[in-house]
């Protein structure tokens, strides 16, 4: 399974949370990722995102439907980012690649069990995007991070 970690592009500060939008120069960096992840998208993607604005407008770079999953408010945590995305082995829905757009801390710290195997405040940068994928090798199970790409990049 491939899992894909986009934290959402930069937003407006304000309040309330769950309603700020991107920023002018954060509609860029989501277009920017998403220009990038257009030609090396997995085949039967599935796509979530937080209930917050932000998250909704970076996934909507993609012009590719999308779920709103509320385990991944900002309130969310490593656990229910897991259960939401169905990792390691695709879920109920038997997904082979899912896509999460969300926010920090829940991100870095999935980053972080998935490559150290626990929990620690990895920071992952607005907009930027990790992508992990996982096999069996000898009857073990791996972990392997295939990209990190930010706007800075690109």
């Amino acid at each position: 399974m491939d899992l894909l970690l986009w934290r959402h592009a930069e937003a407006e500060d304000g309040t309330p949370d769950a309603q700020r939008k991107l920023t002018p120069r954060g509609e860029k960096q989501a277009r920017q990722i998403a220009a990038w992840l257009s030609d090396r998208l997995p085949k039967h993607l599935r796509i979530i995102a937080s209930p917050a604005l932000r998250c909704q407008q970076t996934a909507e770079a993609l012009a590719l439907p999308f779920e709103i999953d509320k385990r991944l408010a900002v309130d969310g945590n490593v656990t229910g980012l897991l259960v939401a995305a169905g990792w390691p082995d695709g879920g109920d829905n038997g997904s082979r690649a899912v896509l999460v757009t969300g926010h920090q801390p829940v991100l870095g710290r999935t980053a972080a069990l998935l490559l150290s195997g626990e929990e620690a405040d990895w920071t992952i940068k607005k907009s930027a995007l990790w992508w992990f994928s996982n096999r069996t090798r000898r009857g073990e199970t791996q972990t392997i991070l295939k990209a990190v790409v930010s706007p800075e990049l690109l």
